[in-house]
């Protein structure tokens, strides 16, 4: 568990403003060097909604610190991307700005932190990532400060290695955070291998993923959650290529059947999703990019922490273009309402989800 730090005393004075590369505050001069000006300028922000969280001098007109703040849409959290001048004021603005906020968390890339003021301040440093998804090369180190409590311990992070392997790293982690896969097993052999067992080519739909799931573990509990029983994830393809994959469907639909991989036609609630992961089981749930991302592609990720009013995800996939790294996508808060929205994949506004339960200890193979 990564506990609620103490919110510190908020500075008597700080100020938030929108932060535009082309015409960024005369106050920055001073306290930016190359290497940060570069880093804050190499991508398109805008969809993160940076800001600039800055303490004023004395005068009220110079700065002392500030800090590059962005966000994925849809959530509730802060990032950091680099705090400058007096850091450690700089980023006690930054906790103070989100705790006014009601956010959930902030979080601090490691491109300029020092441990020794990410401690000062409250953070916890995060595991390094297994893996970074394909394209978005993000800091070495990063750094969390819980705002809520109630979040559970955290999973390893993958990033997924190609576009399209989110369903295989989702089940990955959940089966690695559950102790059932050993951490060092993550590598890119066993995301293809149970990619290519779960694939609808090129994506995974629900029934296809948890058919792969009971195949790879026998002894975990796996259920699917579909609303439908039509073939999903299709719409994009001409009619030609639709057919080949509803048949490939209907036939993960007849292997389930055959070994015992029970599906759920009603929709998967936030409750049932909470409850879940109150049992300390897993949810893969098949979210929308749109809210977060921006455009209508069906991803999955993996449920597996709450917080008051938000669902801990992680997200296997960052998005370099808009200077989103795995600090973002991992131990992501995402309030319920947000979350239910993105998990309605439209056109026909279904929900997929697979659910892993505790290890089955009878059925586990004897211990050597």
């Amino acid at each position: 568990m990564l506990p609620r730090q103490e919110t510190p005393a908020w500075p008597a004075k700080s100020i938030v403003v929108p932060y535009d590369p082309d015409a960024p505050p005369a106050q920055l001069a001073g306290l930016v060097d190359h290497e940060v000006s570069e880093r804050w300028r190499a991508v398109d922000r805008s969809a993160h909604a940076p800001r600039l969280v800055a303490v004023p001098g004395g005068d009220g007109e110079d700065w002392t610190a500030a800090a590059l703040v962005t966000a994925r849409p849809g959530t509730v959290y802060l990032k950091i991307v680099d705090a400058v001048g007096d850091v450690r004021a700089a980023v006690s603005a930054v906790v103070a700005h989100a705790g006014r906020r009601e956010l959930a968390q902030v979080k601090w890339e490691g491109w300029t932190a020092r441990p020794e003021d990410a401690a000062a301040a409250g953070f916890a440093a995060l595991n390094p990532p297994l893996t970074q998804s394909e394209g978005a090369a993000g800091p070495v180190a990063g750094y969390v400060r819980w705002l809520r409590d109630g979040v559970t311990s955290a999973p390893p992070y993958y990033g997924q290695t190609t576009h399209f392997t989110c369903g295989a790293v989702t089940a990955l982690v959940a089966q690695a955070h559950a102790g059932v896969v050993a951490r060092e097993a993550l590598d890119r052999e066993a995301e293809l291998t149970l990619w290519r067992d779960a694939t609808n080519f090129l994506a995974c739909e629900p029934v296809g993923l948890g058919v792969a799931l009971r195949r790879a573990w026998p002894e975990s509990q796996v259920t699917v959650h579909l609303d439908t029983d039509r073939p999903v994830m299709l719409d994009h393809f001409p009619e030609s290529d639709r057919e080949w994959r509803a048949l490939l469907q209907r036939a993960s639909r007849t292997e389930a059947e055959r070994t015992g991989v029970p599906i759920d036609p009603g929709r998967l609630s936030l409750t049932a999703v909470r409850d879940t992961i109150g049992r300390r089981e897993h949810v893969l749930l098949l979210l929308s990019l749109a809210g977060m991302q921006g455009f209508d592609v069906p991803h999955w990720v993996l449920c597996h922490g709450v917080v008051p009013g938000a669902v801990v995800i992680d997200d296997p996939w960052a998005n370099a273009a808009t200077g989103d790294t795995w600090v973002d996508a991992h131990l992501l808060p995402v309030p319920d309402s947000s979350l239910d929205t993105m998990s309605a994949i439209s056109p026909e506004n279904f929900r997929g989800a697979v659910t892993i339960g505790r290890r089955d200890e009878r059925d586990a193979p004897p211990s050597s």
